[in-house]
């Protein structure tokens, strides 16, 4: 099987960081045999490479052939339907589908696609996106996985006998809500000043994994997420979180002692953190969620192609039949 990925999300050499998720489920996918190329869509550099993918996905698509074309975001969704010589699957990741200008846009390109994934429940419904297929991105277990705490703060150069809140994310977008993390953390601190955030923004995503072991609980409290990658990988390294009900957090830390679910309100927050800190262990998170190891997801993906490509062939042969049938009976008329 030959795929093609379309994404304006990709790491590169100045942001390493930049749409790790995607880079993870394309070398998933070709661990597990399929043959993945990459057009990355750099609109971040400039908007006027959206415009100029055009024209690079006709070149490759006259120079080589594919069985799918996979397309993570709306709009390189856009650019993959500009085709309609290989079935499209698109990929919405956050709550664009159902926030801001980006929604009528994603709910478009859902209705002209062959099949469309979300990351979560909360996104297929408020998104209205009834046809579409929750399938979140999965995590590494090889990368993401328990370490000795002291060994990482030591490597990290954080302080060994303070208690440390973690904070993973661009800390510089407003849906990020950065600022009532830090009213939380003053909170927090006018307690017991024994207690420190840390920031962890823009890291390649080697060195995250060991920011999560050095430290004893993550917040999260966007205003909105799809499937937040940074939960999954701290339930995987077993660290306690206390997050906003965001996108599939609710289903993803269900059940596990040491995750709580808190409101934005800054005095809520912090006293969530404080149980968190006060019952002083990791928790069992990793076993939780061991259905969202990155082998498991990128299988489910390869069954949707091949259902995706079964379907093609089946449409084909009826195609190819009622033709036949037609010159067989041109044929008896004259």
């Amino acid at each position: 099987m030959r795929v093609l990925v379309i994404t304006n999300m990709y790491p590169t050499t100045e942001m390493p960081f930049f749409g790790t998720f995607v880079k993870e489920q394309v070398e998933s996918l070709r661990k597990e045999g399929v043959e993945v190329e990459v057009l990355f869509v750099n609109g971040k550099k400039n908007t006027l490479n959206y415009l100029w993918a055009f024209p690079r996905l006709w070149l490759r698509l006259l120079t080589k052939r594919y069985d799918i074309i996979h397309a993570h975001y709306v709009f390189s969704g856009i650019i993959a339907r500009a085709q309609f010589l290989y079935p499209v699957v698109v990929t919405h990741h956050g709550s664009q589908v159902f926030h801001g200008w980006q929604a009528p846009l994603c709910r478009y390109i859902t209705r002209i696609t062959d099949r469309t994934l979300v990351m979560s429940k909360e996104m297929k419904e408020r998104g209205r996106l009834e046809k579409s297929i929750v399938i979140p991105c999965g995590i590494s277990f090889e990368l993401f996985k328990p370490l000795d705490q002291q060994q990482a703060r030591k490597e990290l150069n954080l302080p060994s006998d303070k208690k440390l809140v973690l904070f993973a994310g661009d800390y510089d977008r407003p849906v990020k809500r950065w600022d009532i993390v830090q009213a939380s953390a003053s909170i927090l601190k006018e307690k017991n000043q024994n207690i420190e955030l840390v920031l962890v923004s823009k890291k390649p995503l080697d060195i995250v994994p060991k920011y999560m072991n050095a430290c004893d609980v993550l917040v999260l409290t966007s205003d909105g997420e799809g499937s937040p990658m940074v939960i999954k990988e701290a339930m995987a390294c077993n660290l306690p979180i206390v997050s906003v009900s965001v996108g599939d957090v609710p289903e993803v830390i269900e059940g596990t002692d040491g995750c709580y679910l808190c409101t934005q309100e800054p005095g809520d927050v912090a006293k969530k953190l404080e149980t968190a800190l006060e019952r002083g262990k990791r928790t069992n998170g990793r076993e939780k969620i061991a259905h969202m190891e990155i082998g498991a997801i990128s299988r489910r993906i390869i069954s949707l192609y091949n259902q995706i490509l079964d379907e093609k062939a089946k449409g084909w042969w009826r195609v190819s039949r009622l033709w036949r049938r037609d010159k067989r009976g041109n044929a008896n008329k004259t």
